[in-house]
């Protein structure tokens, strides 16, 4: 059903090409991110509280920062700050690859996460943008083509995280290069393909955007319960690792949780985000995902007294992993189609880079606590339970949804200029599918 409205108003070429973007994102990013922690530890020696530090850092300075990327987007286009991030994140995979010591590291962590502060606003606020077009048009709910991008990067996030496994078996600094390699060949990409002036985006100039957003109430709750399930999505990094270590003897398991992960967003987000869509408004859609997620933090915390190992002690995380996964996927479509809604008018890239600036505090301070309660010595199930409730206290911060979500108002546009004669500027087919 989705795919046949899909197909019925095809997406632009931009939107097509901002949506692979995605792709080639996030197979870059996991060749290497879900091996970090592992290094880290085994090889640079860092102790869990600092490697839980500098994984909090990591999204602090990408998602914390998305705020200056978004507003750097409203005010100079996309195309400068796309391809500003790409050239930084290849100098960060290039730095880390090569670090020896705590603060080399810190420093390429830094980096490679402001990069990302830079290019991923930009593309999901026009992302956000063009969606609000294509539902004016008739084509259907902004959230499908929101869905849609989130396919888009969990395929990235099955393939990254296999090829890095592949690199490991040679070096951790292989696949630092080769995630490198594919930031240049995005960069090139987009030096050729992405406009430099987008139709219907226009640039704000003034400034004040940021004392309307932090007494927009509603916007900042969205943020806060957007930050709890990050949080909850930065332990396939941080808690699982450990607890996969623990009950199989080694990480070897972890390319396979990652990859099933993906597996079920690639094959269930359409479906699940249709489904939710008919029946649940935007809160009971974020409220149910917010519930499941916490649900996988409970099992393990109930399984983990029992110290199963092997294939049974796998199982646990194992339905972690799924009820993380299928949660994710009711809440992240959603709290970026909601965003809209929520942001002044000209200022979507600003509210876009909030929604995560907010929630990047939020994983800043809890993988920092994280790593401490995994290295306290308190009963094994203490830290999954601390973490099962954080997702359930961040349901009573949502705002309220709007009477019909459906038929909420779109995003004011401004009238587009011209078309100009770059080649994805030019109008979508009138057959074919993204």
């Amino acid at each position: 059903m989705t795919s046949v409205a899909l197909a019925r108003t095809p997406l632009s070429p931009l939107l097509r090409l901002l949506i692979l973007t995605q792709l080639a994102f996030n197979i870059g990013f996991f060749a290497v991110l879900p091996f970090l922690a592992e290094h880290l530890a085994d090889v640079i020696g860092m102790a869990g509280w600092l490697v839980g530090l500098v994984l909090g850092l990591r999204t602090f300075s990408q998602q914390g920062l998305f705020v200056v990327g978004g507003a750097l987007a409203d005010r100079y286009g996309v195309r400068p700050v796309v391809l500003a991030g790409c050239a930084l994140r290849i100098a960060g995979f290039g730095w880390l690859g090569y670090a020896g010591d705590t603060w080399s590291v810190v420093g390429a962590v830094l980096l490679i996460g402001f990069a990302a502060a830079l290019f991923s606003p930009a593309v999901e606020s026009e992302v956000a943008r063009q969606a609000v077009e294509w539902e004016a048009a008739g084509g259907g709910s902004r959230t499908r083509v929101l869905a849609l991008f989130t396919v888009s990067g969990q395929v990235g996030a099955f393939a990254g995280p296999l090829l890095g496994a592949l690199l490991l078996a040679v070096d951790f600094r292989v696949a630092c290069l080769a995630g490198a390699g594919v930031f240049v060949l995005v960069l090139a990409g987009h030096a050729w393909l992405l406009p430099q002036h987008i139709p219907g985006r226009t640039r704000i100039k003034e400034r004040g955007g940021a004392r309307a957003l932090v007494r927009n109430r509603p916007f900042l709750g969205l943020c806060c319960a957007y930050g709890a399930c990050l949080l909850a999505y930065n332990q396939l990094y941080l808690a699982l690792p450990e607890e996969v270590e623990r009950a199989a003897g080694s990480q070897a398991p972890l390319a396979w949780l990652f990859a099933l992960s993906s597996v079920l967003v690639v094959t269930a987000q359409l479906p699940v985000t249709r489904w939710a869509g008919e029946r649940l408004d935007p809160r009971r859609a974020m409220t149910a995902g917010l519930s499941l997620i916490a649900a996988g933090f409970a099992l393990v915390a109930v399984a983990r007294p029992a110290e199963l190992t092997g294939t049974a002690g796998v199982l646990p995380a194992t339905g972690f992993v799924v009820l993380l996964t299928l949660g994710q996927m009711l809440v992240a479509p959603v709290a970026r189609a909601w965003v809209p809604d929520l942001a002044e008018p000209g200022r979507l890239g600003l509210y876009t880079g909030a929604l995560s600036s907010v929630s990047g505090l939020i994983v800043l301070v809890g993988s920092a606590a994280t790593g401490t309660l995994l290295d306290t010595g308190l009963p094994p199930a203490v830290p999954w339970l601390v973490l099962a409730a954080v997702p359930m206290a961040a349901v009573g911060l949502l705002p309220r949804s709007p009477q019909n979500p459906a038929s909420s108002p779109p995003l004011s546009l401004p009238e587009p200029p011209p078309l100009n004669t770059h080649p994805l500027n030019s109008p979508p087919p009138e057959q074919g599918t993204p």
